[in-house]
């Protein structure tokens, strides 16, 4: 429910906030799905998030950028395009390939510009050792030029790979739900607080 303002702007105060689960790796074998079904649906369970699924293996987006991408790839493009410029905040789900994140991702995000402004992005990342935390610390890097906030709180799997059971289920969920609600409130916050400042003040940098 939501009602409009006498110039004709829309109260979404009451609006569930549209949430964009972004699947990053799009390899042979990938472990991907797994980690991204599992934060996707904790996020369905957040009372604040109307979650959306996008999987990059779905849309092999151009790798050559143009202001006129061919006639084929414009369909493409859009496709994913429509879907990220109406979604409040984004979710990305990422491993780490040689101390940072898929190549894909990075093309996803380089096709887009004002889609990702004033909007939130969290992450949820997996791998060996270091649970895929240094591409995280790049796509700040990256999310920030874009003029998007990225949130303090993540989601780390370490040693990915024994954490799930073959059903996709955490074997061990309890310190995985605890960052996932930490990190979902923190993303609730900042979505809100975005979405009504561009109601009020459309960003235009």
């Amino acid at each position: 429910m939501h009602f409009r303002y006498d110039d004709g702007r829309v109260n979404t105060s009451t609006t569930p906030l549209r949430l964009a689960v972004i699947c990053a790796s799009t390899r042979d074998g990938r472990f991907g799905p797994t980690v991204a079904n599992w934060i996707a649906q904790s996020a369905r369970t957040h009372s604040a998030f109307d979650v959306g699924y996008i999987d990059l293996a779905d849309y092999p987006l151009p790798l050559h950028l143009s202001r006129r991408p061919e006639e084929q790839d414009t369909a493409q493009l859009a496709r994913v395009t429509a879907r990220l410029r109406i979604a409040d905040a984004f979710l990305v789900v990422t491993p780490e390939y040689n101390h940072s994140f898929p190549a894909p991702l990075k093309n996803l995000i380089d096709w887009h510009h004002s889609e990702w402004q004033a909007k939130p992005v969290a992450f949820t990342s997996y791998g060996g050792m270091s649970g895929g935390l240094r591409a995280i610390e790049q796509l700040r890097l990256v999310f920030a030029e874009l003029h998007a906030v990225t949130t303090r709180d993540v989601v780390s799997f370490h040693g990915v790979w024994s954490q799930f059971d073959d059903d996709g289920r955490l074997v061990d969920s309890r310190d995985a739900e605890t960052a996932a609600k930490t990190m979902l409130d923190e993303l609730a916050w900042w979505a809100s607080a975005l979405r009504t400042a561009r109601e009020h003040s459309p960003y235009a940098w």
